[in-house]
């Protein structure tokens, strides 16, 4: 399997649904690493882990590993996941309605069954060699000082059921940027579906979703789906958000974030940060031309259908032909860097990333008129 983009993967039988690419009960120590599985298992499943803020105001690390080595711990691990899973409602909903599948729905218990019992032995060798919270921490003090950051940001570690790897959530006006250790092991594992990136990867991708959350909620941000998210109330919705902004405010959002990756976490190889193959890259170069000239006449529409076409995974061959070419899966993340280089060099990524499309799309224009 490539590697996940931040808002797009799909789930193995028995679902098969294409979802978005970017899970404790007591307080662990600011920063720790964890040496064996029964230390992440406090005896409570009550509360969840925050660690204070100590940097800049308005970020909060929220950090869910020890409850979920606490359902691991338990005897009836299925039933653990359940109490876990209400204890953490307010997080854990949103993150399967948007990335996974309706937690009412009947595929609900088959997805927790699989997580619950999945061997964990790449999780639990990875964490005993890399401090996960050091790493979050960092990333988010530096995400907040590159993006003069002005609204409240929490940042979340967890433990995903094998959909995105990362993603970002508005729950109530509030911004989350999670991220999925599953799929940073090192080690790919069909029993969790996790995706073996390095844990290296990890800055990369919360820095990816952590500009999508200043753009949806910075109180200046001019962007469309800012908007959108305040006219739903303070929610995000992948799929009903989606389908209301423009493919042109879709693309530079992704583009947008890609840049940030790049700035927060350099020295990885150009693909990594769309979430390509080295393949897939090269293919995306190779087609750039006919790849911008087959979104000129979306730009502009609405349509959860063109997102899913040039930003998600899963999507057919079919669905992905134009004047006879078949785009690489998710071309627009390449696209849409593409399309905001100008405004950042010319503005900067703090000013970009609360940008109007329609902003960028000016100051591209002056940047090609002058080259």
């Amino acid at each position: 399997m490539e590697t996940l983009t931040p808002c797009a993967t799909t789930l193995p039988s028995p679902i098969a649904r294409t979802v978005c690419l970017s899970c404790s009960l007591r307080r662990p120590p600011l920063s720790y690493r964890v040496r064996r599985a029964h230390e992440l298992a406090p005896p409570s499943l009550m509360g969840f882990a925050r660690l204070p803020r100590r940097w800049l105001p308005g970020r909060m690390l929220i950090n869910l590993l020890p409850d979920f080595f606490a359902v691991l711990n338990s005897t009836d691990r299925v039933a653990a996941y359940h109490r876990y899973f209400e204890a953490h409602r307010r997080l854990l909903e949103p993150y399967w309605q948007n990335y996974v599948v309706d937690p009412e729905g009947p595929h609900f218990i088959d997805v927790v069954r699989a997580t619950a019992l999945a061997d964990r032995t790449d999780l639990k060798e990875m964490l005993e060699r890399t401090d996960v919270v050091a790493l979050a921490r960092s990333t988010e003090q530096r995400c907040g000082r590159l993006l003069e950051q002005d609204v409240d940001v929490d940042v979340l570690l967890m433990v995903g059921v094998g959909a995105a790897n990362a993603g970002e959530l508005v729950v109530d006006g509030q911004g989350i940027a999670f991220a999925c250790l599953e799929h940073f092991t090192s080690v790919a594992n069909p029993d969790t579906q996790g995706l073996g990136l390095d844990p290296e990867l990890l800055p990369l991708w919360l820095a990816h979703e952590f500009a999508h959350v200043i753009r949806y909620t910075s109180p200046r941000s001019r962007s469309e789906l800012r908007a959108l998210v305040e006219e739903a109330g303070g929610y995000y919705s992948y799929w009903e958000t989606g389908r209301l902004a423009s493919l042109r405010e879709h693309l530079v959002n992704e583009g947008l974030a890609v840049q940030v990756s790049q700035a927060i976490s350099p020295g990885h190889a150009a693909w990594e940060y769309f979430g390509f193959g080295r393949r897939q890259y090269a293919r995306v170069r190779e087609l750039e031309s006919v790849i911008a000239r087959a979104v000129i006449e979306d730009l502009d529409r609405a349509g959860l259908g063109l997102r899913l076409r040039y930003l998600s995974g899963g999507m057919s061959d079919e669905a992905r032909t134009v004047d006879r070419y078949v785009l690489p899966e998710r071309s627009g993340y390449y696209l849409g860097a593409r399309m905001v280089d100008g405004a950042i060099a010319e503005r900067g990524l703090a000013w970009a990333v609360r940008a109007s499309a329609g902003e960028l799309g000016a100051l591209a224009r002056g940047a090609a008129a002058t080259a």
